[in-house]
């Protein structure tokens, strides 16, 4: 063969080829806008209701949606759209996050001296308290979408609300911030939980946790410079490193229960991302460390096909596989995304994939003939109420899964 057919031949291979390297990476980078596109599209106009809150929970048996926190399950929303904005620039996608935004920021408590400056974000589903947690990690998407549009009070509203807890319910000398607030006196809950309503001995760890998720006191020291922000997330970074088992969790905490080993699926993610944030802001590898030992306890927990049932436990107990949760195989492939770039690539790439894969399968289709299904990834939730079952599809397996599109479009592109 002459050199000039080799030559051909080469360029025929790596060019026109449509199974070369460049074209397969540019159909899964294809992919991945559509799906972000059909799960933004879900959450925009499925998801939000006229007033910019999320719908929550749809019970496909009824047909009607259910709220629950839907403080926390906006601020999730807000966080999803804003990413999916980044890579799509649909305008459609800001300014439903800007919707979902005034809405939550109008939660903010104006006339109430006790709580001025709180956020009204009730827990619900029979916790009528205000839950530290259900703000903070609410946070999030808001400081992302001031910094894309430059609105003060994106930033402002949960500073306020971040300062009241700090002055109110966190606790420096512990690495603690108590879990409650009375929505009308403003009173801590110190002595009992109502997370843990049939306990009779409470201690100090089932009223406070380190209450990190969102890094939201992180987020108020880059707004607003004020040391003591930054000291209070190094301090509950910190506190995370010395309460994480050896397993890589923090069973000490709800949602998690020492007493018959279950996880709750999502719970120990957003500290392990907590601690991802500690250590991309000081390069103290101890953070990076605990972020480490959570992902290669979740990399056990993963089914081979990628799948995470809702509870799961850690004395080897089979998990149960009554509700999956797609929100989980999500935020677990953010936090291996996260360890690849950190240097764990032969550790968490494989996992990766994994979770890309189990999302592309696992959505209901865009034709789908229930419309408040039409687009939305897999999230279900399965119980029994007097009898009758009840099955949610539920918000946040969407919200996650375009979080995770979003940093896997980034992951891809870099790589090229």
């Amino acid at each position: 063969m002459s050199k000039l057919a080799i030559v051909f031949l080469f360029l025929f291979s790596v060019v026109i080829n449509p199974f070369s390297a460049d074209a397969q990476n540019q159909e899964k980078l294809d992919l991945v806008i559509k799906k972000i596109n059909s799960g933004s599209k879900y959450l925009a106009s499925v998801l939000l209701d006229e007033n910019g809150k999320s719908r929550c929970e749809y019970s496909i048996i009824d047909g009607v949606w259910v709220d629950y926190e839907p403080a926390w399950h906006t601020g999730q929303l807000i966080f999803a759209l804003s990413r999916a904005h980044d890579i799509t620039q649909n305008s459609y996608y800001l300014e439903s996050a800007q919707k979902a935004a005034n809405w939550w920021c109008n939660l903010q408590i104006t006339d109430n001296p006790p709580l001025n400056g709180m956020l009204n974000a009730i827990h619900g589903d029979g916790i009528e308290y205000i839950v530290f947690s259900t703000v903070s990690d609410g946070t999030a998407g808001l400081f992302h979408l001031y910094k894309k549009t430059g609105e003060p009070r994106y930033a402002e509203i949960p500073s306020q609300a971040g300062k009241w807890m700090y002055e109110n319910m966190y606790i420096p000398e512990k690495g603690l911030c108590y879990d409650m607030a009375d929505p009308k006196t403003g009173e801590i809950q110190k002595k009992r939980s109502a997370f843990w309503p049939d306990k009779e001995i409470q201690d100090l760890n089932d009223v406070a946790r380190p209450n990190n998720e969102g890094s939201l006191f992180l987020d108020m020291y880059k707004f607003n410079k004020n040391e003591k922000y930054r000291e209070a997330f190094i301090n509950l970074s910190n506190s995370l490193v010395e309460k994480q088992g050896s397993e890589g969790l923090w069973m000490d905490f709800t949602p998690n229960d020492k007493s018959d080993n279950s996880i709750h699926p999502r719970f120990n993610l957003w500290y392990a991302e907590s601690l991802l944030d500690a250590w991309d802001f000081t390069g103290d590898r101890k953070y990076l460390e605990g972020a480490l030992k959570t992902a290669q306890m979740y990399n056990k927990l993963q089914q081979k096909d990628g799948t995470f049932f809702y509870t799961n436990f850690t004395d080897g107990t089979p998990p149960e596989k009554g509700s999956v949760s797609g929100s989980t195989v999500a935020f677990a492939g953010i936090i291996y995304l996260r360890l690849v770039k950190a240097g764990y690539a032969s550790e968490f790439e494989k996992n990766v994939e994994k979770c890309f894969e189990w999302l592309v399968k696992n959505t209901y289709a865009e034709n789908h003939p229930d419309p408040n299904l039409r687009g939305a990834f897999v999230e279900t939730k399965v119980r029994m109420t007097k009898g009758k079952t009840v099955v949610f599809n539920r918000d946040v397996g969407t919200v996650f899964a375009v979080r995770f599109l979003a940093d896997y479009y980034d992951f891809l592109t870099q790589k090229k």
